[in-house]
């Protein structure tokens, strides 16, 4: 219950007692997370038996995945802290966060690879994303923090 005490009933905004600042080791874990799964994601595209053209067509993918994914997050924490967000943007960022994803996945089911290639893009691509997630969301926190300062 404690994690839930910071928060101002019914703002859904963090109390000025909240120390938002992420802590080094969880920075160097998110840094470290959305290295590994964008290095493994390219190193697997360079590797692979495919035409330039499908190589090309991932690569796009993980880069609007990436940006449509740190987008949403923006977003969702602009409301929360009731920052002025349009609606158009919102739903924007949260419709490229799924045409993202749903362009891998229709990519990988008619493609020519093995199941583990497959899992290995899928993974990989889910990693990236989520780790792009919480290296916003601690840039954010960080900045908050040195702001209270």
């Amino acid at each position: 219950m404690e994690n839930f005490e910071n928060v101002v009933e019914g703002s859904g905004q963090l109390s000025p007692k909240a120390n938002m600042e992420p802590s080094l080791a969880f920075v160097g874990a998110t840094w470290a997370a959305l290295i590994v799964g964008v290095v493994a994601y390219n190193v697997g595209l360079y590797n692979a038996s495919m035409q330039l053209n499908e190589k090309g067509y991932y690569f796009v993918v993980l880069l609007y995945g990436l940006f449509s994914a740190v987008s949403v997050q923006k977003s969702v924490r602009d409301r929360i802290e009731g920052l002025p967000i349009s609606g158009i943007y919102y739903g924007i960022s949260w419709f490229s966060a799924i045409v993202a994803i749903i362009l891998l996945t229709i990519g990988l089911y008619n493609a020519t690879l093995t199941l583990s290639e497959k899992g290995f893009y899928g993974m990989s691509f889910a990693l990236s994303l989520f780790s792009a997630i919480t290296v916003q969301k601690n840039v954010r926190d960080y900045m908050a923090a040195r702001k209270k300062r």
